[in-house]
Order: structure tokens, then C-alpha cells, then sequence
């Protein structure tokens, strides 16, 4: 199973959303909070091509930026 990795944020419906369809599908997921963690914020924007967007969630290796519910 890969590894799945999500940057969010508190107070992020979007960001909420994606959890509990990851936790749904019983797939965990190791989470960073970009409001508390600088070196978290700086590597999702890496990800997110300079963007400040969340969620910004990796899955195996494939990078994911917001949730739409898929």
C-alpha cells in the first residue's frame, strides 16, 4: 500500500472533506498542518508549484491539489 501524506489546514472544509473520505476508505494518511508547521507550508507550496492551496495530498507519489469528493 503506498503512502499518503496531506497537507492541510484547521477550518478547511476541503480539507476536512478529504479526511474523512481517506479515513472511509480505511486508508491512513500522515498529516501536516500548515498553519502550525512552517517547514510543512513551505514544502506544500513546494508541491503546489508555488501555490498556497489545501489540501495538498500525495498518494503514492502523485500529487493532489484540493478535494473535490473523488
Amino acid at each position: 500500500m503506498s503512502e499518503v501524506i496531506m497537507y492541510t489546514k484547521p477550518g478547511c472544509p476541503y480539507c476536512a472533506a478529504a479526511k474523512a473520505h481517506y479515513e472511509e476508505k480505511g486508508i491512513e494518511y500522515q498529516e501536516f498542518d500548515v498553519k502550525a508547521d512552517s517547514s510543512a507550508a513551505e514544502k506544500a507550496a513546494e508541491l503546489a508549484g508555488g501555490k498556497h492551496i489545501v489540501p495538498v495530498i500525495v498518494d503514492g507519489g502523485e500529487v493532489k491539489l484540493g478535494f473535490g469528493g473523488s
